[in-house]
């Protein structure tokens, strides 16, 4: 039997992945787009639904930038919505690990997992800049080591809040009038370095027992985080080799934590452009990276490198031929972008700028196509039977165990990969035909949560 393809979409939001301008985009903050598109997924039997998580409009020149004007809604009470009307697909959200709180989490995430009959994942994340920070009583940003700590201790502690009531403590006996069978139910005392905090959990313990946990992160506490507490990882590796590499190293660290290679999902994020012929998927994936890099957004992405107003500068024209400032620390909030994270790639913007230059005059490429270039390549691009046989490569070689798949238009981006690609997985035997399971552990093929005790104390 071929090795199992584990597929994921990601509703993306607004941002240069989405072309909300096109005819066929919605809303992205209406309900009935995250409805159709959380159906399309699981009529295509994906094993999940993911919704990012937004702190904080992000902000370019001291403006929120044009891309994120929808605002940032909250994801968790979508997914907690969208449990209402899937039965099957998985509900994955990220939620802060920096500035928000154990229990407050660990109950919206229970809560969660029990009106979708054992659905729910959380992405577990750290926040990096002091921007985001000033939205929060906590205000600034925590050093590397410190988010990575607070991450971990986050993550142990609503688990032990999870943990701290018995899967069979919900008595509801009428005959005896019992309505617990221990009545002790909830009682935990958690001291660390991050937490301090005790008392009783409210939500008895859910169909997954603990939901599905999942990192993103590509730094070497990143991996060590992954391997040895998540079930699955989001990662940026998305071309063979370097998935491969990628792969082979996150699946040798498990079995120092006393894990198994099957206990990690590694999922790179992959976005996709179908075409009848190969010519013609070609042409379709130029005219969405034009649409995604418009001109006001090839200037902002440049500004993000040159960390300074390029208004003046046509973006149909030659690369800049001055040199980026310098002098401003991305972390601590004092770079013209605020809140993007991919200004963190650039940590040498003077030779990104003097390789952007190269690129244009090699190839007498204008700035938006060099941003194009260096932003905008599709992960997919061909017919449904190459894209199919690629994915399906990819897996069967140990480059991934499947992808999270994001769609340029939304909410019916996601349809013609789930009418015209899946059926070709389903017939080699690699991806379902119908989903087996009830829980989202058991569509990952994941092993239940351990067995739990009625009360729990940690000190670290």
């Amino acid at each position: 039997m071929p090795k199992q393809i584990h597929l994921a979409a990601h509703f993306p939001g607004v941002n240069n992945t989405t072309v909300w301008s096109d005819p066929a985009s919605g809303s992205h903050i209406e309900f009935e787009s995250f409805r159709r598109f959380a159906q399309a997924a699981e009529r295509g039997k994906f094993d999940f639904l993911f919704l990012a998580e937004g702190l904080r409009l992000r902000e370019q020149g001291g403006r929120i930038y044009d891309l994120d004007v929808m605002g940032r809604p909250d994801n968790v009470a979508i997914l907690q919505a969208l449990a209402a009307v899937t039965e099957h697909i998985g509900l994955a959200g990220t939620v802060n690990s920096t500035f928000n709180e154990p229990l407050d989490v660990a109950r919206k995430l229970a809560t969660l997992d029990h009106l979708s009959g054992g659905r729910a994942a959380w992405n577990v994340v750290t926040s990096w800049d002091e921007f985001t920070g000033e939205n929060f009583r906590r205000g600034g940003y925590l050093p590397k080591d410190k988010r990575y700590l607070r991450a971990q201790e986050m993550l142990s502690t609503a688990q032990a809040l999870w943990d701290s009531w018995d899967a069979d403590e919900v008595l509801a006996d009428a005959a005896s009038g019992r309505f617990l069978r221990h009545g002790d139910a909830g009682r935990f005392a958690i001291r660390s370095d991050q937490f301090d905090i005790s008392g009783r959990f409210p939500v008895p313990r859910s169909p997954q027992g603990r939901p599905v946990i999942i990192q993103a992160g590509d730094s070497e506490e990143g991996r060590e985080f992954a391997a040895s507490s998540a079930d699955a990882i989001f990662t940026r590796h998305a071309e063979l080799e370097a998935g491969q590499e990628f792969y082979a190293d996150v699946k040798a660290r498990l079995a120092k934590f006393g894990r198994r290679p099957e206990d990690l999902k590694i999922l790179p994020a992959a976005t996709f452009v179908l075409g009848a012929t190969e010519s013609e998927a070609a042409e379709n994936a130029r005219q969405v990276q034009y649409q995604q890099v418009g001109p006001a957004t090839a200037i902002a992405f440049a500004e993000q490198v040159w960390n300074r107003d390029l208004s003046d500068v046509d973006p149909d024209g030659p690369v800049p031929s001055f040199d980026p400032k310098t002098d401003d620390d991305v972390d601590s909030g004092g770079h013209i972008s605020k809140g993007r994270a991919s200004v963190r790639m650039y940590r040498d913007p003077v030779a990104t700028a003097r390789e952007w230059r190269e690129l244009g005059e090699r190839e007498g490429l204008s700035l938006r196509e060099v941003v194009i270039r260096k932003n905008g390549r599709h992960t997919f691009v061909g017919t449904p039977q190459r894209v199919a046989d690629t994915i399906d490569e990819f897996v069967q070689s140990d480059a991934s165990d499947g992808f999270v798949l994001v769609p340029h238009i939304t909410p019916g981006g996601m349809d013609p990969f789930v009418d015209q690609v899946v059926p070709l997985l389903q017939e080699k035997g690699s991806f379902r035909t119908e989903y087996e399971g009830a829980t989202l552990r058991e569509h990952l093929g994941l092993r239940p949560s351990p067995t739990t005790v009625a009360a729990v104390s940690v000190e670290a």
